[in-house]
């Protein structure tokens, strides 16, 4: 069985309203979460203390969620990372993380916490069991 409290996520995203509604979402069910507010400040703690996920936006100022996907990965290539967007890439998931083995989940704003709560369910139960 899962103990939840040892997944740490790191959320981005630049919008307070949204970033504190999926922080709260993920704090609900026993997850760590921290916060950052671009990508810059993502890859600032992520280097200070890495996370079993990355929870992004991809429209941010600074540096773009696309921009840190790309250095997280180069860094961290199994890193997976759930994008939460307004704005998806037409190509989907392989435009963001090309031939990177990491899982990469794409998620469309609007959209409920549980399908949040569902991809990082779906993501620790994978590394569960490996």
């Amino acid at each position: 069985m899962m103990i939840l409290q040892h997944f740490r996520i790191l959320i981005v995203e630049d919008d307070g309203l949204v970033l504190l509604g999926l922080a709260e979402t993920c704090e609900a069910v026993g997850y760590s979460v921290t916060c950052a507010y671009n990508g810059k400040d993502g890859l600032r703690a992520f280097a200070a203390a890495p996370f079993d996920v990355v929870v992004t936006d991809l429209k941010m100022p600074v540096c773009d969620g696309r921009r840190m996907i790309r250095e997280l990965r180069a860094e961290w290539p199994c890193l997976p990372i759930v994008v939460v967007t307004a704005d998806p890439p037409a190509g989907g998931v392989r435009d963001l993380t090309g031939d990177t083995p990491g899982t990469t989940v794409l998620l469309h704003k609007p959209m409920p916490a549980n399908a949040l709560l569902m991809a990082l369910r779906a993501i620790f139960e994978a590394k569960d069991i490996s």
